[in-house]
C-alpha cells in the first residue's frame, strides 16, 4: 500500500482519501433522493476492504450529517480509520472558545476522542485573527484532541502566516487542502505548491476529477448531462467539453495502455506529483473501488510529461 506523510511530523496516510461531502448533502448532491445512507455505508465498507482508510469530511457537510454518518460507520467496525474534518470560521465565531466548542461537537458526531487532521475550512480573519485561531488549534494539539493541524483554500502568503504562528507554539502546519487536478493547476503557478514544499506542508487535492469532467463520462458529442449544480457549470457546456477533449483523449489512450479508466489515470498523475493526497469523492461502493484502482501502479515519466503538456492551458 502506498503511503504519504501529511506534514513533517504528521500522520501517515494513503495518498488517496475518500471525500464525504456528498454524505448527507442535499443542496448540491441530492442526498436522500439519488442515494441514501445504505449506499454511503456500503461505500465506507468498500473503502476499508480496499485498504483506503483515510476519510475527509467537514462540520458543514450536510450540516453535521457527514460527520455523524462516519461516526456511526466507525462504531460498527473495529478497523483503524483516520479522519480529516474542518472547522468553519464563521462570523459568529470570534473567540478561541468557539474553536474549542466546534471541535467538541465534531468529536461527538464522529464518536472519537481525537481527530487525525483538523483543518480550517477557509481563510477568514475579519472577526477572529489568524493568531487567535492558530493558538486555539495549538492548544487543542497540546490537549490531545487534534493530532495534526491543516488549513484549506489558503494562499501561499496565508499558508506562511499560519505556519509561522503554529511554529511559534511548536506545532507544525501539516496540510493545505486546495482545488487541484489536470484541469485546475493554478497552485503550480500561484506559489501554493512551491511554498508547501518549502514548508513541508502536504497538499490535499479536492475535486481531483474536476467534478467528473476527467472521468470521460461527459463529451461534447454525447447526450450525457450532469445532475445538480453542475447543470449550470459552463465547463459542462458543449464548448467547455470540446475544450477539454485533448486531455480526455490522452487519458483514454493511456488508460487503454494500462488497463485503467481515464479517472484512474488522472488520479495517478495527481499523486505522482509528490507530496499530494487526492481526495476523491464517492457515494457508492463501486465508485470507491474504481478510485482505489488508481493506486498500485505508476505512469511512466514520459506519460506524466505528456499529461503535463496537454493540460498546460489550465495552469492559470
Amino acid at each position: 500500500m502506498q503511503i504519504i506523510k501529511v506534514g513533517q511530523d504528521g500522520p501517515t496516510v494513503s495518498p488517496l482519501c475518500i471525500g464525504t461531502w456528498a454524505w448527507g448533502d442535499k443542496l448540491f448532491w441530492n442526498y436522500g433522493k439519488d442515494y441514501d445512507a445504505k449506499q454511503v455505508r456500503e461505500a465506507f465498507q468498500a473503502a476499508l476492504e480496499m485498504g483506503t482508510t483515510f476519510f475527509d469530511t467537514a462540520e458543514v457537510y450536510g450540516f453535521g450529517v457527514s460527520e455523524d454518518l462516519l461516526g456511526q460507520f466507525m462504531q460498527q467496525n473495529n478497523q483503524t480509520v483516520q479522519i480529516a474534518t474542518k472547522y468553519g470560521p464563521a462570523p459568529w465565531r470570534f473567540t478561541a472558545q468557539s474553536v474549542s466548542d466546534a471541535l467538541t461537537e465534531s468529536l461527538k458526531r464522529l464518536r472519537v476522542e481525537q481527530i487525525t487532521l483538523y483543518q480550517v475550512h477557509w481563510p477568514f480573519s475579519f472577526f477572529m485573527s489568524q493568531e487567535t485561531l492558530m493558538n486555539a488549534l495549538a492548544d487543542e494539539v497540546q490537549r490531545g484532541r487534534i493530532e495534526a493541524v491543516g488549513v484549506s483554500n489558503y494562499s501561499a502568503k496565508q499558508m506562511r502566516e499560519a505556519h509561522q504562528l503554529l511554529a511559534a507554539r511548536g506545532v507544525p502546519l501539516a496540510s493545505n487542502q486546495v482545488r487541484y487536478s489536470l484541469l485546475t493547476r493554478q497552485i503550480e503557478t500561484n506559489g501554493i505548491f512551491d511554498t508547501a514544499r518549502q514548508l513541508g506542508v502536504a497538499i490535499l487535492a479536492y475535486s481531483p476529477l474536476a467534478q467528473g469532467l476527467l472521468t470521460g463520462k461527459y463529451t461534447f458529442d454525447s447526450s450525457e448531462t450532469p445532475s445538480g449544480a453542475r447543470r449550470i457549470d459552463h465547463r459542462f457546456s458543449k464548448d467547455g467539453l470540446k475544450k477539454i477533449e485533448p486531455v480526455i483523449s490522452l487519458l483514454r489512450q493511456l488508460g487503454e495502455k494500462h488497463g485503467r479508466t481515464p479517472a484512474q489515470v488522472a488520479l495517478n498523475w495527481l499523486i505522482a506529483q509528490g507530496n499530494v493526497v487526492a481526495i476523491a469523492g464517492a457515494k457508492t461502493a463501486e465508485q470507491v473501488r474504481q478510485n482505489a484502482s488508481a493506486l498500485g501502479w505508476k505512469l511512466s515519466d514520459d506519460e506524466i510529461a505528456q499529461l503535463e503538456q496537454v493540460s498546460r492551458p489550465w495552469l492559470t
